[in-house]
């Protein structure tokens, strides 16, 4: 990936900054109650969302065991449909492909579908740097931008901000990017969505290069895919003369029967709609209708790195519906912003420190992000098993040991102020192997159980300071089931 936000610190102190602002929390709380419940209804329409669920998983885990035959249709599709296909290995090079298409057509200005994809590989700044201004067009996306900030949600990136605060943004800042805010806006949400189609209707009709994500990639046919709900991205991907899409190569599904599976899974749990009110399709060019000229940038960006994680490839079958943020309670307390990437939440805690690697302060944090409670892997419609990568995202960062980066395998030293942990986690080994000293230690902590005390000292202090302290039972299970079964063994 292109790196953390800059300045950020890693998570528990992020997030505690976060927890003290009564009004995001407040902001939060509100949105992904709402969301969740919506989506709740929607999914309980279905009698066969398990059976879908259990397809989205096989079909995506599939296409990652033959991601490179794929891959190589993909490009061979595409380019029969008259599109033209380039590869980016990192972030820096996604950029430059894009920068050098934009100029080539002698434009200083593109519009653009929500992606997460330009998010990731800062696409914006990369063109901004280069005398390009890109403007975003989906709502949550443009109040983000306008404001200077960052985006904290997949789905929603202004969930961070209530009316009252959009509706300054727009007065604030519409005009120096464009057409003013009307005169005497409020934050009544008919006014605001009539003030951002103002402000972006004529950049829609001036724009000649849209630049997209997209949410599938159909490989026998070459066909991309955009779902969306505002209509933004169907004006993005027809008006203007040249199309520029920046897609992750995990982003394939075969073929249309497997796409039907992702159109009913995605939109009941990102947007709880049946089905995404703009749902774009387009294969290569058309003469005469939509863009003339197509360009594809396939981006890894760490994702192959992440492929050869048997654990944590599981990852890469996330189709981006925000489901796990909308019901994960660090990230209703914490927000995004806390997580130090455009992908925040329980994904973001397992596909940021393996798109980036667990170097950074930030990303060694991240897997530490989570109450572990499994609440993420109950509601993913492709059955990522989050709390399982994350538990191993923290062996590896407690541990070190091997791990695939920029292609090549490497053996990763363990992070910085684990030593603690990883003592323990030994002794607790050793104890484990050896019965007579496990049983001599339960044993001990059996007999002195009323001296213990009620809060750890020292560093585990924290932990206690909000939780109590198990108390040891009067004796272990292995001594019960000798005292109450003992005998009956033994006569066996």
């Amino acid at each position: 990936m292109s790196g953390t936000f800059v300045g950020m610190p890693a998570f528990p102190r992020a997030a505690r900054q976060a927890v003290g602002d009564a009004t995001l929390r407040a902001n939060l709380k509100h949105a992904t109650h709402t969301i969740r419940d919506k989506r709740a209804r929607a999914v309980a329409e279905l009698d066969d969302w398990a059976a879908l669920r259990e397809a989205g998983k096989q079909i995506k885990d599939h296409t990652l065991r033959h991601l490179d035959t794929y891959l190589v249709q993909v490009e061979e599709t595409v380019t029969a449909a008259g599109g033209t296909v380039h590869w980016a290995t990192d972030a820096d090079e996604a950029n430059r492909i894009v920068t050098r298409l934009v100029r080539e057509t002698g434009e200083s200005e593109v519009v653009k579908v929500k992606s997460m994809a330009t998010q990731e590989i800062g696409l914006n700044e990369a063109l901004e740097a280069a005398g390009i201004a890109a403007y975003e067009t989906d709502l949550a996306e443009l109040i983000v931008q306008l404001g200077h900030d960052r985006p904290s949600h997949i789905l929603v990136p202004a969930i961070h901000r209530n009316r009252g605060e959009i509706r300054d943004i727009f007065t604030q800042e519409m005009a120096a990017w464009g057409r003013p805010a009307p005169e005497g806006l409020t934050d009544t949400p008919a006014e605001l969505a009539e003030a951002a189609r103002l402000h972006l209707r004529e950049k829609f009709l001036r724009a000649k290069v849209g630049i997209s994500g997209a949410n599938f990639m159909v490989a026998e046919t070459g066909t991309l895919v955009v779902v969306e709900s505002e209509g933004n991205g169907r004006m993005c991907l027809t008006l203007p003369e040249t199309l520029i899409s920046v897609v992750g190569i995990e982003k394939i599904v075969p073929t249309w029967r497997d796409l039907e599976v992702f159109l009913q899974t995605l939109p009941r749990s990102s947007t709880a709609e049946r089905m995404n009110p703009y749902t774009s399709m387009w294969t290569g060019t058309t003469d005469t209708d939509g863009p003339q000229t197509f360009h594809l940038v396939l981006i890894d960006n760490g994702r192959t790195d992440t492929l050869a994680d048997e654990v944590g490839r599981q990852a890469l079958r996330c189709i981006r519906c925000s489901a796990c943020l909308n019901v994960c309670p660090v990230y209703e307390r914490a927000g995004g912003h806390a997580y130090g990437s455009v992908y925040p939440g329980p994904i973001g805690a397992i596909l940021s420190p393996q798109l980036r690697g667990t170097t950074s302060e930030i990303d060694a944090s991240l897997p530490y992000a989570s109450s572990l409670c499994g609440a993420c892997y109950e509601v993913c419609p492709v059955a990522i098993d989050i709390p399982e990568v994350l538990v191993h995202l923290r062996e590896r960062v407690v541990q070190g040991g091997p791990a695939t980066r920029q292609g090549n395998r490497v053996v990763l030293k363990p992070a910085k102020g684990h030593a603690a942990e990883r003592a323990a986690m030994r002794a607790a080994g050793w104890a484990f192997v050896h019965p007579a000293a496990l049983r001599a230690g339960q044993r001990a902590a059996a007999r002195t159980r009323r001296y213990h005390p009620r809060t750890l000292p020292g560093p585990g202090k924290a932990w206690t300071a909000t939780r109590d302290l198990p108390q040891v039972p009067a004796e272990s299970f292995r001594d019960w089931w000798q005292r109450t079964h003992g005998t009956k063994e033994n006569g066996k």
